[in-house]
């Protein structure tokens, strides 16, 4: 056999090793064209067989998004200031109906009022010293809770002096007895009532002169709890419980008002600085008799509500006897849309009833003239709010 020259052998090695390389890259940019084909054809398949049920799965995706977040509608409620059915033993012996000639014009989605007392059963405790001639403890039965919720009340205030007549256990008793009734409790420390009337939710925050409420007289407190109540509802609304009281008491100084020495705040202020501070609507009850409305910021401020209803407790002298409901409507961005006034008196020992007369809704319009001129808001024979010129408010339909 003959052997080839080592230099040839390598030349043949050589040679050898580049036509492998040469196989494997073809072999490789071959596999390579073959796939992206196969990928091209799969996605062209895809796209002509698949693509309207992809359509389908991504529409279905959408409306599944869309219908879990349903839009939010526009919020009706019904307000009243102080309310309280006698004093334990004094009771009202209508107790269950005493809302009867009332309940169809409070008719609401939300309906509000100012609680006057406590809902308890103890006989300890009071307040009020045994010989004091000028101090009120009030307190009725904790079943009372129940009438309440049957006359439409879902909110009530006890931010206000009578909250603590029976101390804490008092207190306790009545925030149990609403709870009980189904019926939202604003207005204790760092106390938040939250509603809804369909999809949007209404925060109520409510004040007090007072440590043992909401403090009106806390700035900063007042602030953060608005700042909190707009993370837990579309609209807030707040309350006050404040100004002098009496006869006497109409008129909204503008001034810190005083009674029997106590502090009981600048409405006005606290009011403005409550909308500056995010809230949609004010609302008032305390000095026992009706009080202006101002349009401030294109918000609604209603000064006092009055006394709405009470057996032997609170005067029926002259405009004491008179108050009214006040009906409000605002978008679920807390933006007024309408209002509306219903007069009502306290008839006999104190129960609540429409008053053909108007009586309520005439004091309160001159009020607003007198102490707001063109900010005022008055109340037409009709019995709607009046704004004052250039008020913007939102649509009816919004």
């Amino acid at each position: 056999m003959s052997m080839l020259p080592p230099a040839s052998r390598r030349d043949m090695q050589r040679n050898r090793r580049a036509s492998h390389r040469t196989y494997m890259i073809r072999r490789t940019v071959a596999v390579a064209v073959v796939l992206a084909v196969v990928i091209i054809l799969v996605v062209a398949v895809t796209s002509v067989f698949g693509g309207s049920s992809k359509g389908k799965s991504a529409a279905a995706t959408s409306t599944s998004s869309t219908t879990s977040t349903q839009p939010l509608n526009p919020i009706t409620l019904a307000a009243v200031g102080d309310m309280d059915m006698g004093n334990t033993p004094d009771l009202a012996p209508n107790a269950s109906t005493y809302f009867s000639n009332v309940i169809g014009a409070l008719k609401a989605p939300i309906e509000f009022g100012n609680l006057e007392g406590t809902l308890t059963n103890v006989t300890y405790g009071s307040k009020c010293g045994t010989n004091s001639s000028a101090c009120y403890a009030f307190k009725n039965p904790p079943q009372f809770a129940q009438y309440y919720r049957a006359a439409g009340f879902n909110v009530l205030n006890s931010a206000n002096n009578h909250s603590y007549d029976y101390g804490v256990q008092g207190a306790a008793d009545t925030s149990a007895a609403l709870k009980a009734a189904g019926i939202t409790q604003a207005g204790l420390p760092g106390q938040i009532g939250v509603v809804s009337d369909g999809t949007t939710k209404v925060a109520f925050c409510d004040f007090a002169p007072y440590s043992t409420t909401n403090d009106l007289l806390d700035p900063a407190a007042e602030a953060a709890l608005i700042a909190k109540a707009k993370t837990l509802a579309n609209v807030v609304v707040v309350y006050m419980h404040s100004g002098a009281e009496g006869t006497s008491a109409t008129h909204v100084t503008g001034q810190t008002e005083v009674y029997y020495g106590e502090n009981r705040g600048n409405p006005e202020a606290f009011a403005h600085a409550a909308i500056d501070d995010g809230a949609s609507l004010v609302l008032a009850s305390g000095p026992h008799v009706d009080r202006a409305m101002e349009w401030y910021k294109n918000h609604l401020i209603a000064y006092s509500l009055g006394d709405f209803a009470s057996y032997n407790n609170f005067s029926t002298y002259s405009i004491m006897g008179i108050s009214g409901i006040l009906k409000v409507s605002l978008n679920a961005s807390g933006q007024y849309i309408s209002g509306s006034w219903t007069s009502t008196l306290l008839e006999g020992q104190g129960q609540p009833a429409i008053d053909p007369s108007a009586q309520s809704a005439a004091l309160v319009s001159q009020l607003s003239r007198s102490d707001f001129g063109t900010s005022g808001v008055t109340v037409s024979s009709s019995g709607a709010l009046v704004l004052p010129s250039g008020a913007v408010t939102a649509p009816a339909a919004s």
